[in-house]
Parts: C-alpha cells; sequence; structure tokens
C-alpha cells in the first residue's frame, strides 16, 4: 500500500484506526520524519517487511493475521502494525499443500483495512475450506475487513467475551489540502482529461457531484461485503443487512446470538477441539492439493477414504470402533437370549448377519411356529375318515306306527293283534302276568283291545 492510497481508497475499518492511520499520514504531508528506532521500540519488534508465516502444532497450521490488512506490506504498514493479504493467501496455499497439515487456523486480531485485496483473499479461504477443514479464532478484534476475511472459514470462534466483532461497512475520506498548501506558498495545478478522473482532487474541495461519485462507489462496495458475508455465513443479505451490518461493533455474546460466530472459547481449548475433531466442519473436505495460483475456480473434490479418517483422526476413529463393537456384543446377546429349544440352527444363522436383533428373532420363532401348526392342522384335516352319507329326511313325514296299525286291522286274527297290543304297551305287560292272561281278558271282553 502506497502512502496516497490513505486518500484515494475505500476502507473497510474501524473509525478509530482511520484516525490513526490518517494522523500518520499528515506527518507525512507535513514534512516531518517518522522516528523508526522510536517506533521500533515502541512497538517492540523491528519494522522488516517479512511474511508472519503459520507455525504447525498437531497437524493445525496457525496463520496469524494482526494488524491493519492491506493488499502489500511496506514500511507504513508495518508501523501501524499491518498484515499483508497477498502473503496470507501465499501461507494458506503453503498450508493446504503441507501434508503435516490436517486443518488451519486463522489468528485474527485486526480492526479491518484497504477493501483491494480483501475479497480475493475471502475467496482463496472459502476454497481452501473445501480441501481442508479451516477456522477463524478472533482475538481481541475482528472488524470490518477482518469479518470478511474470517467469515469465509468453515467456522468463527471468539476467544471471549469483551472480543469485538463486526463493524461491517466501508467507508472513504477525502481530505482538501488546497489551504495548507496556500498556508505554504504552494499551489498545485492538475492537468486531466476525463470527467471522473480527478474530480474528487485532494487539492481542490470536493463538489456535491463528487461527493455522489465516492457515495456511489461507497455504496457499491457495501453491498459487495454484504452478500459476501450473507454467502459465507449461509444466510440472506436481507439478514445480515438487518441483524449485522449498520456498522456497528459486538461484543462476543451479542455476535453469537446474531448468528456472527459460532464458538466462545481459548485459544488452546479451540487448538484441542480441531485435533481431535470435536467441532464437524461446515463443509466436506478432501485431501486435494491446493491450487497454486490465486485464481477463484473451484476446486473438485474427491471422497475420504476411511484410512485417511483413521490417519486424521485416530482417538475420534478408535472411540467409533469400540462403540460400534460393543453395540455389535449387545445385539448378538439379545439374539441369543431370543432363541428356543429346537430353534438354534435359525438363531445361529441370524445372529451374524449384522442386522437381526433379538426382537427380529422372535418374531421368526413365532412365525415358524405358526406354520408348524398350520402343517399339522393340515395334515389332520387330510387323514380323518370321510363322512357317511345319508338320504335326507323329510322333516314333515312322521315315522309309520306298524304296531298301532296292525292291533287295528281287523283282518287279522284277534291272538296276532292281541300280541301286538302286547309287544307294544309296557302298562299291559305291568297288569297281567302273561300274554296268556291278557289273550284270555280280550277274548272274555269280546275281543275288545
Amino acid at each position: 500500500m502506497q502512502i496516497t492510497d490513505v486518500l484515494t481508497s475505500p476502507w473497510a475499518i474501524v473509525p478509530e484506526k482511520l484516525l490513526e492511520i490518517h494522523a500518520i499520514y499528515d506527518a507525512r504531508v507535513k514534512g516531518e520524519r517518522i522516528d523508526l528506532a522510536a517506533v521500533e521500540a515502541r512497538i517492540g519488534k523491528p519494522l522488516a517487511n517479512e511474511s508472519q508465516g503459520y507455525q504447525v502444532s498437531n497437524g493445525v497450521a496457525v496463520i496469524p493475521i494482526h494488524g491493519v490488512i492491506a493488499k502489500k506490506m511496506n514500511m507504513f504498514d508495518a508501523i501501524s502494525g499491518g498484515v499483508s493479504t497477498q502473503l496470507v493467501a501465499r501461507d494458506i496455499r503453503a498450508a493446504v499443500d503441507d501434508p503435516a497439515v490436517k486443518s488451519i487456523l486463522l489468528h485474527i486480531d485486526s480492526p479491518g483495512g484497504t477493501v483491494d485485496g480483501t475479497q480475493t483473499l475471502a475467496n482463496l479461504i472459502k476454497e481452501a475450506s473445501t480441501i481442508k477443514p479451516v477456522m477463524t479464532f478472533a482475538d481481541g478484534v475482528m472488524a470490518s475487513a477482518a469479518y470478511w476475511i474470517g467469515s469465509a472459514a468453515s467456522e468463527i470462534v471468539s476467544s471471549g467475551d469483551t472480543t469485538q466483532i463486526g463493524s461491517i461497512g466501508v467507508v472513504t475520506t477525502h481530505k482538501d489540502i488546497s489551504k495548507a498548501e496556500e498556508q505554504r506558498g504552494v499551489k498545485t495545478t492538475e492537468i486531466s482529461a476525463g470527467k471522473y478522473k480527478r474530480i474528487a482532487s485532494q487539492f481542490s474541495p470536493l463538489s456535491e457531484e463528487a461527493q455522489a461519485h465516492l457515495q456511489d462507489q461507497v455504496d457499491q462496495l457495501y453491498t459487495i461485503f454484504v452478500d459476501s458475508v450473507a454467502e459465507n455465513r449461509g444466510m440472506s443479505s436481507d439478514v445480515v443487512l438487518e441483524q449485522m451490518a449498520d456498522g456497528r461493533v459486538f461484543l462476543s455474546k451479542e455476535a453469537l446470538k446474531r448468528g456472527m460466530i459460532d464458538h466462545i472459547a481459548t485459544f488452546e481449548q479451540t487448538i484441542t477441539n480441531m485435533q481431535n475433531g470435536v467441532w464437524p466442519m461446515n463443509q466436506e473436505v478432501t485431501n486435494q492439493p491446493a491450487a497454486t495460483s490465486a485464481t477463484n475456480a473451484p476446486v473438485a473434490n474427491k471422497p475420504v477414504s476411511i484410512d485417511e479418517i483413521k490417519a486424521a483422526y485416530p482417538e475420534i476413529s478408535q472411540a467409533l470402533i469400540n462403540e460400534g463393537a460393543e453395540k455389535e456384543r449387545a445385539r448378538i446377546k439379545s439374539c441369543e437370549e431370543a432363541s428356543m429349544r429346537g430353534y438354534e440352527n435359525l438363531v445361529a444363522s441370524m445372529k451374524f448377519d449384522g442386522k437381526s436383533t433379538g426382537e427380529t428373532i422372535a418374531l421368526a420363532i413365532v412365525r415358524e411356529e405358526q406354520k408348524i401348526r398350520n402343517d399339522k392342522n393340515a395334515a389332520f384335516v387330510s387323514n380323518a375318515p370321510q363322512p357317511v352319507k345319508s338320504d335326507p329326511v323329510n322333516a314333515l313325514e312322521k315315522p309309520k306306527d306298524e304296531a298301532k296299525d296292525k292291533v287295528n286291522d281287523q283282518s287279522l286274527p284277534l291272538e296276532e293283534r292281541a300280541k301286538a297290543a302286547w309287544d307294544s304297551d309296557a302298562s299291559l305287560r305291568a297288569e297281567f302276568s302273561s300274554f296268556g292272561s291278557y289273550l284270555s281278558f280280550v277274548e272274555a271282553n269280546g275281543g275288545k283291545l
């Protein structure tokens, strides 16, 4: 970033930090020389323009994003405490390509920075998260451009209740230095072509038309900012506008309620949980190597093998194996407890199929019992004797009384008729001692029966 970018570039940064940057710029405009030794003593480090790189802790690559964010690093960024989006992008690609790195943690403590370079870095982070898990750890402040970048990770963790999150918005400034030049006896005349080429020049007051032009640019950048956060956080732009993007800075608990972050935890807890895979990433991951270019083309995924999962998460894999073995033992035990005498072979064939339970085996035994009973009933019916056929009897036809007819038949001899009466009437046999005495009685009575 050049010193003139302070005036010409739109910023996604908290206002207080922008004022501090303006103060540095004003000192340069006034011709004041910056005491570099004093600055180094104040910040406790040399003003070296070097990449911060990353450190790997048990498979987690920690990439620092500290200070004001700009596309390129120079002495101005170092004085104000800055980070280059280009160098962070380089470190992310290296971490994705590093076989020792299983996941990536972006350690962010930044008030934001220039818009230029921010979206490109955010897109790269989103691309990297499809290859390896990427998490953001907000430590102190993650505002404006820093939140834009951090929101592209799979999940966001805040270090504590006092961490500041948000400040979603865009700001640009116009500083008129014409009076300052006049006091120094200097007048700058610009020669330009094109209506808007120097419409907002610092060497003259800002016109209404120039202000409207700058406002239009800021509004367009703000829309891009909001849409990117909405896509990164999996919500609509309207929700981001209503809940997050009014320029305010929120403390962690309020940011959590508004869906701006996912967890509140210490740095140590975050590293441990990432190493153990306690917090699942929101996106599918693969072990493909990272793209070496800065393009934003999507990276194709490939399935993750069981061996890769075991290698990346050995403790979780073993815990899952132990849990599965315990459930399988319980399943086999329930199958054996459901067994009945005579069904040992059935139980043996089902208990090792990986899916049968005591309930399904009990149901299978009941079905076998029902089949046996049905077969026995069918055999009993088939072996039973056939019923004897007979002619139906007319229910209205009364059986004939042959003895009575014989008694009343006058054509028969009296003795035969008396014998028929004797045989058919038990009261006669009880009254007379013999058929002969009864016959004598009938003859004496004139043959009356």
